[in-house]
């Protein structure tokens, strides 16, 4: 993960969550009966999970065209101007690695996305974190190639950089923010995007942005 002064982040205090139970199905958390679920009195159960950073965006972001690139501070990024068109997260575990700009559109609607560095996480530990997304609505996996963490989860604002594919965490952040209808800038859209090739999406650039890229809002 990188940042750059453009964009404060906040590093939530690593406060401990004892005795937190969570009930798998299928290798899925099951939000019912996890503490992490939240609630009206519980916005943002996140906040107890160690590591996650938070980053204020406003919603309603600008759309961008296909031509263009936004200037996000962080890779991955977590928020922000994105393309008109959101990747396919109904628990799409994608092959190659995304355009930033269509998967940040996924975030607003609700998803929660995992990325990893292939170099850095072997094909059994890729297994175990599709077992997390495979068929899972407002979900997405995705590699990108050079990333600083071998792991790292995001939603709209938030972002868990790992190094393991079996840590606890992983569920706890699924739980905590997937379709949060409290930290989620467009509760209720769909994460369905028949136009989104699956097989072939936008290609992920690596190198960085221009000076005509478009910027973060500030």
């Amino acid at each position: 993960m990188r940042s750059s002064g453009a964009c404060v982040l906040m590093v939530v205090a690593a406060i401990s969550a004892a005795g937190c139970a969570t009930d798998t199905v299928a290798g899925q958390a099951t939000a019912a009966v996890d503490s992490f679920a939240p609630s009206e009195g519980d916005r943002d159960p996140s906040i107890r999970i160690p590591g996650v950073v938070i980053t204020e965006i406003a919603p309603g972001q600008q759309h961008v065209l296909r031509t263009q690139r936004v200037a996000y501070p962080t890779i991955p990024a977590v928020g922000g101007p994105h393309d008109s068109q959101w990747a396919a997260c109904t628990g799409v575990v994608y092959a190659k690695a995304l355009r930033t700009e269509n998967a940040v559109h996924s975030l607003e609607h609700g998803a929660v996305w995992i990325a990893y560095n292939p170099a850095k996480v072997s094909a059994e530990d890729q297994a175990t974190l599709s077992a997390r997304v495979t068929d899972r609505q407002y979900t997405l996996m995705s590699p990108i190639p050079g990333m600083d963490h071998p792991i790292s989860l995001q939603s709209w604002g938030h972002q868990l950089p790992l190094d393991s594919a079996d840590d606890e965490r992983i569920d706890q952040f699924i739980v905590a923010l997937r379709e949060n209808p409290y930290t989620t800038p467009e509760v209720g859209a769909t994460c369905s995007s028949p136009l989104f090739d699956r097989n072939d999406p936008p290609p992920y650039d690596p190198t960085p942005p221009g000076p005509d890229a478009v910027p973060m809002p500030r």
